[in-house]
């Protein structure tokens, strides 16, 4: 019996999470009581040496600072000036505003990395417009939504930031790993966008004419460059330094927030009370982070302890399992448990406990983790309990239902598991730009 006591804890803290209990203070709470029933009080002076550790991990300081950039760049005004001037440019197309909503989606998601600000800000700044436009509710809730989780996958992703700290491989090697399946994804949506305008006109009307007279006759040029050029110079300095070797992932998130916040100055919507609400909601968003992170590191102290890895990749070998068939085994599971807990939970979690078995396997652990954050973003948009969906049903007007919302985000799941399938499929997808920029 006490060689399964490593699952039995892993059980129970799943099971208290479900049962609505906070989740930094349940695996906190119960791996010290585990930790001192079977190590005694010993344990306590190892956890502190862990959390000292983790807490001293330089890469975790992106956290706050990718936080900061999101929620700053949300009060600047650039999402909204942005989607404006990219509906207008494809106006003239059927459903040249739903992919309009898809594009900006991506580029916030490039800005920010921070899923349900993106969702938020996107649901109140676009439904409205769509639904003006004569858009059908589910084809616009299922673009909004969708096009705001792709801060799951597109860098620079909280996401993945966490995934690489948890798997102990380069947060910037995720990042470019993440870039083309990121791409990708956001020309798939696309095509449906296109492929539904064609076949049923009326859900995804074009812009009336005298609209897109006035925008053309108004100084396009000048309009453009002013909605473009700032989010791009964003995009550049955060990314394009890590690509280029110039900055760390944390020296990028420092230029990223410095940027953001510069932004809204020169957008004319700074002020001292924004720049009060902005460092609360990121000290708030950061201090939860780094409760559930404690927590996670006692529990993953206590389980190894415990030997529970030891036994997984023995109950693995034992069950003759392949490591194609552990790895589905898995992202399986991910998926059903990312309908009741957030992202952050999953990968403090489940992650630590798989990584050591994924890395005996010989699995390369970059791989590994776009495939869980394009896993976690599948889970986000799966009704009924996709958490993007309570986003996005948050801000939405009364008229829209939680069944248009399920509806109208079906299709981009479907869209999101045959991609999963072709990352499993053909890993070149995710190597081929490290490769690359390795050479």
């Amino acid at each position: 019996m006490s060689e399964y006591l490593p699952l039995i804890l892993f059980a129970v803290v799943f099971i208290v999470i479900l049962s609505g209990y906070p989740v930094a203070l349940t695996l906190g709470g119960l791996s010290v009581l585990v930790g001192i029933f079977v190590f005694d009080v010993d344990f306590f002076y190892l956890l502190t040496l862990r959390v000292y550790g983790t807490m001293g991990n330089f890469v975790l300081l992106a956290v706050p600072l990718f936080i900061y950039m999101g929620i700053m760049l949300e009060k600047s005004g650039l999402a909204e000036s942005l989607l404006e001037t990219m509906a207008l440019l494809f106006g003239r197309f059927k459903g040249g505003l739903a992919i309009a909503v898809v594009i900006v989606g991506a580029m916030l998601a490039a800005s920010t990395g921070i899923v349900g600000a993106t969702v938020v800000t996107m649901g109140l700044i676009s439904l409205p417009t769509m639904l003006k436009r004569g858009y059908s509710k589910s084809l616009a809730t299922g673009t909004i939504a969708s096009a705001g989780t792709l801060g799951q996958i597109i860098p620079p992703s909280v996401v993945l930031v966490l995934l690489g700290s948890v798997l102990n491989v380069s947060v910037g090697r995720l990042f470019q790993a993440a870039v083309v399946p990121g791409a990708l994804l956001v020309i798939c949506y696309i095509l449906y966008i296109v492929i539904m305008a064609h076949l049923f006109p009326e859900k995804a009307p074009t812009m009336p004419t005298e609209e897109l007279k006035a925008f053309y006759q108004k100084g396009v040029l000048k309009r453009v460059f002013k909605a473009f050029v700032f989010p791009m110079l964003l995009i550049l300095a955060v990314l394009g330094s890590i690509f280029a070797g110039v900055a760390s992932p944390t020296e990028a998130a420092g230029v990223g927030a410095l940027g953001a916040t510069l932004l809204t100055i020169l957008s004319g919507k700074f002020s001292l009370q924004v720049l009060k609400d902005v460092m609360r909601e990121t000290s708030f968003l950061t201090a939860m982070v780094f409760m559930i992170l404690i927590g996670a590191t006692a529990f993953s102290l206590v389980f190894r302890g415990l030997e529970g890895d030891d036994l997984l990749i023995s109950l693995i070998k034992s069950a003759d399992l392949s490591p194609n068939a552990f790895l589905i085994a898995v992202l399986l599971t991910v998926f059903v448990v990312g309908f009741f807990i957030d992202f952050i939970e999953i990968v403090f979690i489940i992650v630590p406990v798989v990584a050591p078995i994924f890395a005996a396997l010989g699995i390369d652990l970059v791989w590994i983790g776009i495939l869980l954050a394009v896993n976690l973003q599948t889970s986000f948009l799966t009704p009924p309990f996709g958490f993007s969906l309570f986003y996005l049903k948050g801000v939405s007007p009364p008229e829209v239902k939680t069944l248009d919302i399920y509806k109208g985000i079906v299709p981009f799941v479907l869209i999101q598991l045959v991609f999963l399938i072709l990352l499993i499929v053909f890993p070149d997808i995710v190597s081929f730009l490290p490769r690359i920029l390795s050479e």
